[in-house]
């Protein structure tokens, strides 16, 4: 029989032992969803670009931020997620995985693989959307990047750190000139060779699969990285996939590598983001486009640089 002392002192013990375990909890409800978005009641303390989490383990990405609410894209399928659910705040922004292992591989913008090679080991991940380096981390373009074309390195030269936009009509060889570029890396010698990150958004999946092999049957694989959006996959990945893929090479960059990156293309990357801003509500501007689609561009390429000699540029 147990003596009130004992009783006494196991109390004691448990009350030394515990440990206040309390979590305080911003959280929201759906009043709509679909057409991958979802308008959120609550939520006021939400920041833009913040990943929120519905029941059900599907995350999303808030974009609008209203008065008695926000809007948020939803990184998954919406069929999932109804009406009245309770979505909460995470606290952090959207990360992919990264580094040296992504090489070979081709990702959907959430880094996860595509492929059938099997899981990626890399644990570094890396925030999909930061700040440009500024002046003071870059140096002048000085240092050129052979694309094997002899019309474009006689007469546009291209610098390692440039921008340079292909603009032509359908069918024109657009997709072909950047193919081109990468397989003629080839030739580079392996200190100075850039890693090539081919970035496809809304192609059709067979389009990216014959841009893989011929990749692959030349070689170029070893040193190029696939991250792919295709046609099927809602606007709020299609949006994503570009700033994955400068993600993935801003990494390398930061580790002493020079990188290409090919968008292929940013009309389609403009279309899925006019989607998902008439969905959202917000006001139109020409051919309905929202306002802020030149900043949506201006802040993905101004990511592109050479950095200065002390960042290890």
């Amino acid at each position: 029989m147990i003596k009130p002392e004992e009783i006494t002192e196991i109390i004691k013990s448990r009350i030394e032992k515990y440990v206040p375990d309390s979590q305080i909890n911003s959280v929201g409800q759906v009043v709509n969803v679909g057409d991958g978005t979802a308008r959120i009641y609550g939520l006021n303390s939400a920041v833009i670009g913040e990943l929120v989490e519905f029941s059900g383990g599907v995350m999303g990405m808030v974009l609008n931020i209203e008065r008695e609410g926000v809007g948020a894209v939803i990184m998954g399928e919406d069929s999932l997620i109804k009406e009245g659910d309770i979505v909460k705040r995470t606290g952090k922004v959207m990360e992919i995985p990264v580094g040296e292992a992504m090489i070979g591989r081709i990702v959907d913008p959430l880094g996860n693989p595509i492929d059938g090679k099997g899981k990626i080991e890399t644990k570094k991940t890396r925030p999909v959307e930061i700040i440009a380096p500024g002046i003071v981390e870059r140096q002048p373009v000085k240092e050129p990047l052979q694309t094997g074309i002899k019309a474009i390195d006689a007469m546009i030269p291209i610098g390692r750190g440039q921008r340079e936009l292909i603009i032509g009509d359908r069918q024109t060889g657009k997709t072909a000139i950047a193919i081109d570029a990468i397989i003629n890396q080839k030739k580079e010698p392996e200190n100075t060779r850039p890693i090539c990150v081919y970035v496809a958004i809304g192609q059709k999946e067979s389009t990216v699969a014959r841009v893989a092999k011929i990749l692959e049957d030349n070689g170029a694989m070893e040193y190029s990285i696939i991250v792919s959006a295709s046609a099927s996959q809602p606007a709020p990945l299609l949006y994503l996939a570009p700033y994955s893929g400068c993600a993935i090479g801003e990494e390398l960059m930061w580790n002493g590598r020079h990188v290409l990156v090919i968008y292929d293309d940013l009309s389609k990357h403009a279309q899925a983001y006019r989607q998902m801003s008439l969905l959202l509500r917000r006001p139109p501007g020409r051919e309905a486009y929202p306002g802020d689609v030149f900043y949506l561009h201006s802040r993905l390429l101004e990511r592109a640089c050479k950095l200065s000699e002390k960042n290890g540029g």
